[in-house]
């Protein structure tokens, strides 16, 4: 029996980006459009400052989108040809993309039963040629950066973390971002604080690595207007810096929203046995999620999908349901056991600010029929 639900669930609902604060947000286009502040202005400077400062970071520096921060992080780190980078193949393709086209060798290992990438795969991946270790700080939580911490002192290697999922969580107080050399941040649509549009940032503490991030993101141009290096074209648009500066003041009412969410989730679903469900927001002190995702791993997840679709609820297999490594014409020679099997289960239920309370009892209802049919 197909329960009646009281109205369609999206898996996100992006026309709600605008229409839910649409005066908001015009107001914002008519203030940058009438001072013709398009690009590099004091929007995008001002909203730098608050980023950095909300991280705890040193510089925070807007790009044109989170796999160019993440490319501008790791060569502004020193990462180069030849050198060994490694990551979990349960991420965005994008992450391996940045390494490649900074021209290392992406070289990829198993994530662990929390979806974050796995410390003794990690350490049984290094070489006389690794040079640093990426993290994807995935679906708003931080990995264990002790442990990455300990095994990049051991060796000798820089870590550069992948945070574009994770703006606002936590390991143990300190930002995901904030770890390492340097880090990118995503401001994609449907991210925790997304823009109208691609956006990104990426961050570090380090006066030097942010020089060298600042000539990569405009044509090698020094802060005086010399040109000292070869660079990019990547900047964040004066007026997504705008938008982004408005909606960053509100950012930590948002957070708790979805933290809220899930705790709903976990309430409807705990006791279930046919899935297991990502750690709650109660139960870990030294973890702060931001829940960018609710990913779950459901048995039947094929069937359950569809059953959810009748009911008119949408969800999402992430990444079309291939870890990196999956990808055959990118040429990866690893198989991960571990990682290929989690992504016969993995699926991405409903989480964002247009979902209300009932919602999430009625998702958890029909999963709860699909299993009991």
């Amino acid at each position: 029996m197909i329960p009646t639900l009281s109205r369609s669930i999206p898996f996100f609902d992006y026309p709600s980006l605008f229409s839910g604060e649409e005066e908001e947000i015009l107001s914002i286009v008519r203030d940058v459009g009438r001072r013709g502040a398009f690009i590099l202005q004091q929007d995008l400077a001002r909203f730098e400052q608050n980023l950095a400062r909300y991280l705890g970071a040193k510089h925070a520096l807007g790009v044109a989108n989170a796999t160019d921060g993440l490319h501008i992080a790791l060569r502004a780190a020193g990462i180069g040809p030849g050198d060994e980078v490694i990551f979990s193949s349960h991420t965005m393709v994008a992450t391996a993309a940045a390494i490649h086209f900074a021209g290392a060798i992406p070289v990829p290992v198993e994530c662990g039963p929390d979806h974050l990438i796995d410390g003794k795969s990690a350490a049984e991946a290094v070489t006389s040629r690794t040079r640093a270790i990426l993290p994807t700080q995935l679906n708003g939580r931080t990995a264990d950066m002790d442990a990455l911490g300990a095994l990049a002192a051991k060796h000798g290697l820089l870590i550069v973390e992948d945070a574009a999922q994770a703006l606002g969580s936590r390991y143990k107080g300190q930002a995901a971002g904030t770890f390492g050399a340097a880090a990118a941040i995503s401001f994609f649509p449907a991210k925790v604080l997304g823009c109208l549009g691609d956006g990104g940032a990426a961050i570090a503490n380090d006066d030097e690595i942010h020089d060298r991030m600042l000539q990569l993101r405009d044509h090698g141009r020094r802060a005086d207007g010399e040109i000292v290096s070869w660079g990019l074209n990547s900047r964040l648009d004066n007026l997504q810096a705008a938008i982004l500066d408005s909606r960053l003041a509100r950012y930590q009412a948002v957070v708790e929203r979805r933290r809220a969410l899930a705790r709903l989730y976990r309430q409807g679903l705990e006791v279930l046995e046919e899935v297991s469900l990502p750690p709650g927001p109660d139960g870990d002190a030294d973890h702060f999620d931001i829940y960018q995702n609710y990913e779950i791993e459901a048995e039947g997840r094929d069937e359950l999908k569809e059953h959810l679709k009748t009911c008119g609820i949408g969800t999402l297999v992430q990444w079309g349901g291939k870890a990196v490594h999956q990808w055959d014409r990118l040429g990866f020679p690893q198989r991960l056991p571990f990682t290929e099997k989690l992504f016969e289960r993995l699926l991405l239920l409903p989480l964002n600010m247009s979902l209300i309370d009932s919602d999430i009892e009625q998702i958890c209802c029909a999963i709860w029929a699909f299993y009991r049919k």
